[in-house]
C-alpha cells in the first residue's frame, strides 16, 4: 500500500525556499478483508507520535531513487519529513556544505512539530550528518539525533574522495560541473570567519538529547576516526555503531540498517520524552 505523499515549500529564517515532503505513518503491513480488498493497517499510537526528519548528503535529493527508497523504508516505522537542502534539487539558494543548512533542517523540524508529532528525531547522512549535530547544538527542538557517516571536523582532505569534493567546491569548473551534472549549486563565497561550529564541538553540546553515531570501517570519504571523534566529544546518552564493511552514507545503507536505526530512534526518543519536553532555548543563536 503506497503512502500518501504531501509536498510543501518551506521558508527558512534567511528566506530560502526549501522543497520538502511528508509521509504520514503507515504501519508495517496491510491485511486483506473478507472480499479480498486491502485494508489500511492500524497504525499504533506511538508510531503516529514519532517523526523522523531525514537530512540527505551532499549532491543528493529526496527525489533520487537511492534516497527515496530509504525514506520509504523509514516510513514503515514512523512518519517521515524529508527535504532538499539549499542549492539542491528544487530548493533555492546555494549550498554552503553544512553551514547555513542548519536553517533548512530547522524549518523541517518545525514543520514536523506543526504536523502534530510529539517526538522528532533527526537522521542525517554525510553532510546531513554534520548538519543534524549542529542543529541539535544550536537550535534544539529534537528528541534524538542520528549522524550516519558524518565528518568529525572541517577541511578534511585525507582521502581521494574528499579531495574531489573540495575541488568541486573551491574551483569554478568544479562548481559548474556539480551544477550542470549533479543539480547542486554551490556558493562561491567559501567559509565565513570565524569557521562554523565544527561537528565534534557540536556533538559535545547535544546532551541530554540521545545521540547515535553510525560509521563504517570501509568509508572512502571519512575514515572511522571521524566517527570516534564525534562519539568521544559527546556526553551521555550516546552510542557508536562502527560497522564492519560499511561504506558511506545513503549508498551503503540497507533495509536492515534502516530498521535498526528506526528502532533506536523510537526507543531513544521515548526515553528522552519521558525525562521532559525538548527545549528550544538556544534556537535564536546564529548558525555558526
Amino acid at each position: 500500500m503506497n503512502p500518501v505523499v504531501m509536498t510543501v515549500t518551506l521558508v527558512t529564517e534567511d528566506g530560502v525556499l526549501i522543497d520538502a515532503v511528508h509521509l504520514p505513518a503507515r504501519g508495517k503491513t496491510g491485511a486483506l478483508g473478507p472480499d479480498g480488498e486491502l485494508i489500511a493497517p492500524q497504525v499504533p499510537a506511538e508510531q503516529r507520535d514519532l517523526a523522523i526528519v531525514i537530512a540527505h548528503g551532499f549532491t543528493m535529493s529526496w527525489q533520487r531513487p537511492l534516497t527515496w527508497n530509504l525514506v520509504r523504508r523509514f516510513n514503515e516505522h514512523a512518519g517521515v519529513v524529508t527535504f532538499d537542502f539549499r542549492g539542491h534539487g528544487r530548493s533555492t539558494g546555494l549550498s554552503t556544505l553544512g553551514d547555513k543548512e542548519v536553517y533548512d533542517l530547522d524549518v523541517a523540524v518545525r514543520y514536523a512539530r506543526e504536523l502534530g508529532y510529539r517526538r522528532v528525531v533527526t537522521v542525517g547522512f554525510s553532510m546531513g550528518g554534520s548538519v543534524v549535530l549542529r542543529h541539535a547544538a544550536l537550535c534544539g527542538g529534537v528528541n534524538a539525533v542520528v549522524s550516519v557517516s558524518g565528518p568529525g571536523r572541517w577541511f578534511y582532505r585525507g582521502t581521494v574522495a574528499m579531495r574531489r569534493v573540495h575541488l568541486a567546491a573551491e574551483k569554478r569548473l568544479g562548481r559548474a560541473f556539480t551544477k550542470r551534472v549533479l543539480n547542486t549549486r554551490i556558493s562561491p563565497d567559501g567559509w565565513p570567519t570565524p569557521d562554523p561550529l565544527p561537528p565534534a564541538a557540536a556533538a559535545a553540546r547535544i546532551a541530554p538529547v540521545p545521540l547515535l553515531i553510525v560509521h563504517g570501517d570501509a568509508d572512502i570519504y571519512f575514515p572511522p576516526d571521524h566517527g570516534r571523534q564525534l562519539y568521544d566529544a559527546a556526553a551521555e546518552p550516546k552510542e557508536l555503531w562502527l560497522l564492519p564493511g560499511f561504506g558511506h552514507a545513503e549508498r551503503h545503507t540497507d533495509d536492515a540498517l534502516v530498521d535498526r536505526i528506526a528502532a533506536w530512534a523510537d526507543t531513544a526518543a521515548a526515553a528522552y520524552q519521558a525525562g521532559g519536553a525538548p527545549s528550544r532555548a538556544q534556537e535564536q543563536q546564529p548558525a555558526s
